[in-house]
């Protein structure tokens, strides 16, 4: 009953995990609001595009695309921080429920096989709880009916962070993390690799060199979050 709901939203509110805004009776997750003006970049509709960009030269790939613009403190930030940190898994499988839809109305994703998440170190991932790119993968995966592969990528080394670090920096922080374990289910398939924000791209071009090591595979990416500019 309405009244009940409404007793309850007075002491325990529903809040929008990207405004902070009470959410009405019919909304969950993200406010009507926030959902008609999410920052979508539109990438997945053009072939050369920001995220292309940073790969050129470093990574063979067929097509990328990030979903939303992120900003230092705005709305997008702010969900991508209570998907990871505050373990709102139910935000991350929504983004990736629409980060899916997008893409199905790309020509330039209509014919990748299978999704595969950038993987945590088995150290981190017991720590977290969870690793956010394959919550949202799944998702995306779903979506698209396509295949689902959590366990041929695995990662073998703790890195540290990027930040501040200068490209060979970066190159060297990840090289050799990565290994494929099941190359037999990717070979010769097109692969959508895909993380929750690309920055500079460094740990994602060391797992898409590691499977593009297997035979006959091509990939593509697929990021929720890129900076703006």
């Amino acid at each position: 009953m309405r009244w009940i709901y409404d007793i309850v939203s007075l002491f325990f509110p529903n809040i929008c995990n990207s405004c902070d805004s009470v959410l009405y009776q019919n909304e969950d997750i993200i406010c009507s609001r926030c959902l008609l003006t999410l920052p979508k970049t539109k990438f997945h509709y053009h072939h050369q595009n920001p995220v292309t960009e940073i790969f050129d030269g470093r990574l063979t790939i067929e097509s990328a695309a990030a979903f939303l613009y992120y900003s230092k403190g705005g709305r997008v930030q702010h969900m991508i921080h209570n998907f990871k940190y505050k373990k709102n898994l139910e935000l991350g499988r929504l983004l990736g429920r629409l980060f899916g839809n997008d893409l199905r109305k790309s020509s330039l994703f209509n014919n990748v096989e299978a999704v595969i998440p950038i993987p945590l170190h088995e150290s981190k991932q017991k720590l977290r709880g969870f690793n956010q790119s394959e919550v949202f993968g799944r998702e995306l995966a779903a979506v698209l009916k396509i295949d689902f592969l959590a366990d041929v990528l695995i990662r073998e080394k703790v890195t540290t962070t990027q930040t501040r670090k200068s490209r060979f920096e970066r190159w060297k922080n990840v090289d050799d993390v990565f290994r494929v374990t099941q190359p037999e289910k990717i070979r010769g398939r097109h692969i959508l690799l895909v993380d929750d924000v690309v920055t500079t791209g460094a740990t994602v071009e060391a797992a898409g060199l590691t499977l593009l090591d297997v035979p006959d595979v091509t990939i593509s990416l697929a990021f929720l979050a890129v900076a703006s500019h």
